[in-house]
């Protein structure tokens, strides 16, 4: 059903369909039957997949990457999916727009996304109170986690504001954070994941964090992209800042190997590659981060069904997450993968 439903979807514009499908399942969760239904549809039911991390229970190991609920709207709603944990964001200190639209396109033939958002979002606070009240409305197990960005305006020297900011705000509502400076959508951010630069950043937050009365654990998101030299220092920095994990992987610049035509492939232009197409690449980075680290990763990247997400744990991930996955695969992918992995 599900597919008939995707391909009639997929003749609307990416960005709009996101908003209209899960605006559409906020009201139909509304309705008491209709909500039960859902539960019962799409939770998974399995306590041996419970998974203890950081101080934190995970009531199974799927979680939904950072990208899709940007402004936590839809927290109730993705609890009802099963999740395991959702990461909220990436959300920068100030409100922006992002980048001009189209900025959200789909690759079926290759089972994959190209987006270039441009960390679109409301803002650290809007996003904090919206999280809080979320938290005291509803009594839920599932895990929530903070991605946070820098500005576009924000020079690169002065990124640590942002990061320090947007912690300081979301601190007392998340239950972890993911320092994100692997997106190629937003100018010089990547630059970001240069060690100095990144130490800069990472140190002052642990320094707040380890400072305060309950500090969260905190992870970092990196780029499929990057040599196995800036992969060993990235492993350096982990140990010396004492991160608690790295999230592998962020979206790709690259376009290689893809089967859609080459033509409509330049027409879209910029913007990082998703789905089935990193999925080699992003397994590649787990595996290269486990042989030489016991670093704790979230692997992220071309994850649809329960054979990916096992190889991916099995490759020496603790959790996983999907995103486009859930997009071509459709709302039962959690359940579907708990299934496989229990």
């Amino acid at each position: 059903m599900y597919t008939l439903l995707r391909q009639f979807l997929f003749k609307f514009p990416a960005e709009d369909v996101h908003h209209f499908a899960m605006g559409s399942f906020q009201t139909a969760g509304k309705i008491g039957p209709v909500r039960s239904l859902l539960q019962h549809s799409f939770t998974p039911a399995q306590p041996s997949l419970k998974r203890e991390m950081w101080g934190l229970t995970f009531r199974n190991p799927v979680g939904l990457g950072a990208g899709f609920d940007k402004n936590a709207l839809y927290l109730k709603e993705l609890d009802l999916l099963g999740f395991g944990f959702v990461e909220i964001g990436t959300v920068t200190p100030r409100p922006q727009p992002g980048n001009e639209k189209p900025r959200l396109f789909r690759l079926p033939q290759d089972k994959a996304l190209i987006n270039r958002m441009g960390f679109n979002n409301e803002g650290a606070e809007a996003t904090a109170i919206r999280v809080r009240k979320w938290r005291d409305n509803h009594a839920s197990n599932l895990i929530v986690g903070g991605n946070i960005g820098k500005n576009k305006d924000t020079p690169n020297e002065e990124a640590w504001k942002d990061y320090e900011s947007c912690f300081k705000t979301l601190r007392d509502t998340v239950d972890y954070f993911v320092v994100n400076v692997s997106s190629p959508n937003t100018p010089g951010l990547r630059a970001l994941q240069d060690k100095d630069a990144l130490l800069g950043i990472l140190s002052r937050l642990q320094d707040i964090n380890t400072g305060s009365a309950q500090p969260r654990p905190l992870l970092l998101k990196i780029a499929p992209d990057l040599t196995e030299g800036q992969l060993d220092d990235i492993i350096s920095l982990a140990a010396e800042v004492k991160l608690s994990g790295l999230v592998a992987t962020n979206t790709t610049i690259s376009r290689e190997g893809l089967r859609s035509p080459a033509a409509q492939v330049a027409g879209i232009g910029n913007g990082g590659l998703s789905g089935a197409p990193i999925r080699a690449l992003s397994q590649g980075v787990v595996e290269y981060i486990h042989r030489h680290s016991s670093v704790p990763i979230i692997g992220s990247g071309g994850i649809f069904t329960g054979q990916d997400a096992k190889a991916r744990l099995e490759a020496g991930a603790s959790l996983v997450q999907v995103w486009t996955g859930f997009i071509y695969e459709g709302p039962a992918i959690v359940k579907k993968i708990c299934d496989a992995l229990a």
